[in-house]
């Protein structure tokens, strides 16, 4: 391409002359052929305020009047383009509307200049925006200019790549053969892109009309495609945890006032809901009074969606479910019911439409392991943030007085109550710990996505499975399940779409109950109901 051999030329060349007002004025007036041998002519001069000025075209900071006049508006400062004095911008002054083709030269002519950076971040990001573009033979004495002044090992790949890339569309079938075997040791998914265009066949005729060429295209695909698998498997893997995590913070809490006192908890999912809100709440709070402490709302929004969702629990044991222990059916109903009632009272508060809880700079982004795979900060806070609270529930149960009654009451209620232990009392302690887990699993989805009325109701029938496939009460059980499950959901999604998953999920649960109605893990000991 004419621009970047023209840039290449000023880079080795050095500063020789200035824009002339005559090239200043074709940058932004003229056709788009007009423009571009301008530009391309503008590029070769060496003038030091060709990079500004082609970014202020981009940013649409360029006026002109007449055929004359052109001007740079960047804020409330207006300059003479010609003489780069101050001046005030006149009534008639129009913007400068660039087309898609003249961006693309514009972006190209400035990737190019990237390309000499002495900061390699800089380089870095122009090589990027180079492999997002159509690349061909035009383009390669610039990048065969770069790659002799490379140093970094990293870019010297991808620049190799970015050659590779430019050949494939080579006249000679030799170079283009080249290129063909060169890209084989890529792991770039554009790379595999391309490749599969440069192989795609429209009746008898290919795209790549050479048979030689053809076969190592076709040997390189396949070794880009075994590359790439790796960071796909991995990022499924990654996704069923993630998902995984998620159950399992929605389903512990109904594994312990299951597991406890038999309730079916049809409310259990506007607990979380709950939870959701109170952070998005706190979120509100910090912004308005904290903005300095803002990153920081989470780790108070964690124990307000704890102790929010743990009241409401507790205050729904005491007044309602307290009466209806040992029947199913009028337990379900009625939590069924409280479960309209607590969704259709958020909306009076917070209105039917989503709310957004935003994340925390330090949960934004994500760290990049292969081409294809990108591990996002706020998913990897979920796993890590599940994993501490399961520590934390078995320390409870397994170390504290509170967690002896809880074991104990589960086993054999009326022993515990011979033994002086207040079972009610406890039923109350223990729904509330559950409702405040439910709590905190609405805290950590709200950093993943928004927070609604209806939220609990998408969780609700997989918390209960999880409950049901891991064995009522047994707390390995609900993390085996809950990791499993999420696992088999996202490679059921990968290979038949997320509805005939889901079907496929409940189908194997339902067959693996039938085989073992107590779950993964029956409950040790003996209970007097049994």
């Amino acid at each position: 391409m004419r621009l970047a051999l023209a840039v290449l030329a000023w880079v080795l060349a050095g500063p020789a002359a200035a824009l002339s007002p005559e090239q200043i004025r074709a940058l932004a007036l003229g056709d788009n052929d007009e423009r571009i041998e301008a530009l391309s002519e503008a590029a070769a001069t060496g003038d030091p305020a060709l990079g500004p000025y082609i970014e202020a075209l981009l940013a649409d900071e360029v006026r002109t009047v007449g055929d004359d006049q052109v001007f740079i508006v960047r804020g409330n400062e207006v300059r003479n383009a010609l003489t780069g004095e101050p001046a005030p911008l006149p009534d008639n002054a129009e913007e400068v509307v660039n087309s898609n083709r003249i961006r693309r030269a514009l972006q190209a002519a400035l990737a190019a200049l990237k390309l000499f950076s002495d900061d390699a971040a800089v380089r870095s990001q122009a090589i990027a925006q180079m492999q997002r573009e159509t690349l061909d033979e035009e383009q390669l004495p610039v990048i065969e200019k770069v790659l002799e002044r490379e140093t970094d090992d990293s870019l010297r790949e991808r620049l190799l790549a970015l050659r590779a890339t430019a050949l494939v569309t080579a006249e000679d079938p030799a170079l283009r053969l080249e290129a063909a075997v060169l890209l084989g040791r890529s792991n770039q998914p554009t790379v595999r892109a391309l490749l599969r265009e440069r192989l795609a066949q429209d009746g008898d005729s290919f795209t790549e009309p050479d048979a030689q060429v053809r076969a190592a295209l076709k040997k390189s695909l396949s070794a880009v495609d075994n590359r790439l698998a790796w960071g796909e498997r991995a990022g499924v893997l990654f996704s069923g945890i993630s998902l995984g995590s998620i159950l399992l913070l929605v389903a512990l809490g109904l594994a312990i006032t299951y597991g406890l006192m038999g309730v079916i908890n049809m409310a259990h999912g506007e607990m979380m809901m709950i939870g959701a809100y109170a952070t998005y709440v706190v979120q509100n709070l910090f912004r308005t009074h904290l903005p300095g402490w803002f990153d920081w709302y989470v780790l108070a929004a964690v124990p307000v969606a704890f102790l929010a969702s743990a009241l409401v629990g507790a205050v729904l044991e005491r007044s309602v479910i307290r009466w209806l222990y040992g029947r199913p059916l009028e337990t379900l109903l009625a939590t069924w019911g409280i479960s309209l009632i607590l969704i259709q009272a958020v909306r009076s508060l917070f209105g039917a439409q989503n709310v957004q809880v935003d994340n925390p700079t330090w949960l934004s982004g994500g760290v990049a392991l292969m081409p294809n795979l990108t591990l996002p900060y706020n998913r990897m806070a979920i796993i890590v943030f599940a994993s501490l609270v399961v520590v934390g529930v078995a320390l409870l149960i397994a170390r504290t007085r509170l967690g002896l009654f809880v074991r104990g009451v589960t086993q054999n209620r009326p022993m515990a109550a011979c033994m002086g232990v207040n079972t009610a009392r406890i039923d109350t302690y223990a729904f509330a710990l559950g409702a405040g887990i439910a709590g905190l699993a609405g805290c950590a989805l709200s950093q993943v996505g928004n927070v609604g009325p209806d939220l609990g109701q998408s969780y609700i029938v997989d918390s209960f499975l999880v409950v049901v496939t891991g064995g009522v009460g047994q707390l390995a059980g609900t993390v085996y399940a809950a990791m499993g499950l999420g696992v088999i959901n996202k490679l059921l999604e990968g290979w038949q779409g997320a509805v005939l998953a889901k079907i496929m999920v409940l189908l194997l649960i339902v067959a693996f109950i039938q085989k073992r109605p107590q779950g993964l893990f029956a409950m040790k000991g003996r209970s007097a109901e049994a």
